[in-house]
């Protein structure tokens, strides 16, 4: 898992968003003259795609300094989510130049146009150079760091935008088919749809304290419950901080108070190397609290009187003759 540092220097996904941010950048300067010199609204178009990517990546860098400030007595979790943010500001970014390159894609399918295909052919390659670079700089991070994935979506979309134009110029030069530029674009569209709705589901889930991703709860809970002296675990929770950094919180009721220090030990241990949870919190105790004040968010006693109602409703559906009731 990616660890973004609160120290001086930048993480690695840091540095490639702002050598991608500054390669983008220049390439758009280029591509937005060559497009006005030229009249291509083909390049045009790519031109404020690559535009679009270089807000993506701006918006990832802001994001992930934010996110490097220390925490203070007001946000006792740091900064932390602010990557999260970005990667949700960015799956909607995504979202709404996917929507917007369908529906100029379908407006064009209806009055095609042709296209100047030298100038076309001369920007994409330069594009794909650029654009190679920056793929490979950031595609290791964003694996493991959203808002990074975030940024890489905006140069993937520009990468395949230079590849539609490539595409569509060497068809248009051969062919003379005009609709080939629509037709590729709706569809490089639907791709850039799935990718901003995956993008925006994983934020919201972080968003939302959903348990992470690949961690499964009720593993870690019959770990704990398998531990020496273990009672019953209870009130446990799991979420993400930020990409690669994962939160876990449990009640653990143990039998004797003078094993408390071992067992406590043990438990974080095993929480720690085993299941990777980057921040350990947990509350020992002989008895439980009283807590119905917060049963509404215990998965154990959820989990608990659903059972017990499922056997009840199935009893009710199925209930025993009485001894006393004789046979016909």
């Amino acid at each position: 898992m990616a660890n973004h540092s609160h120290a001086g220097h930048m993480p690695s996904s840091g540095k490639a968003l702002v050598i991608s941010a500054w390669l983008t950048g220049v390439y758009f300067m280029i591509e937005l003259a060559v497009g006005l010199w030229t009249g291509s609204i083909a390049v045009l178009s790519d031109a404020f795609h690559t535009l679009s990517a270089v807000g993506g990546v701006l918006v990832a860098i802001i994001a992930q300094r934010i996110a490097r400030r220390p925490a203070d007595s007001a946000r006792s979790f740091g900064w932390y989510r602010a990557e999260i943010i970005g990667a949700l500001v960015n799956g909607s970014f995504l979202l709404g130049m996917a929507l917007l390159v369908i529906w100029m894609g379908a407006i064009r399918l209806g009055n095609p146009i042709h296209l100047a295909t030298g100038p076309m052919l001369w920007v994409a390659f330069g594009g794909l150079v650029t654009e190679v670079i920056s793929l490979g700089l950031m595609w290791q991070s964003s694996k493991d760091d959203l808002n990074a994935r975030g940024a890489l979506w905006h140069i993937i979309q520009t990468f395949v935008g230079s590849l539609l134009i490539i595409v569509t110029a060497l068809v248009i030069e051969f062919t003379g088919f005009l609709a080939i530029d629509p037709i590729l674009g709706m569809a490089f569209g639907v791709v850039l749809l799935w990718a901003s709705v995956g993008v925006i589901k994983e934020a919201v889930h972080i968003l939302m304290e959903g348990t992470p991703e690949g961690t499964d709860l009720d593993a870690v809970m019959a770990d704990l419950n398998h531990q020496d002296g273990v009672v019953d675990v209870h009130h446990v929770h799991a979420w993400t901080l930020t990409s690669g950094k994962h939160a876990f919180s449990a009640h653990i009721r143990h039998r004797a108070p003078a094993e408390a220090a071992h067992l406590l030990n043990r438990a974080y241990r095993r929480l720690t190397e085993q299941h990777g949870f980057h921040m350990v919190t947990l509350q020992l105790e002989t008895e439980c609290l009283d807590e119905r004040h917060a049963l509404d968010v215990d998965i154990v006693q959820i989990a608990a009187a659903k059972a017990a109602q499922e056997k009840t409703d199935v009893r009710d559906a199925h209930p025993h003759p009485s001894p006393n009731t004789e046979g016909p």
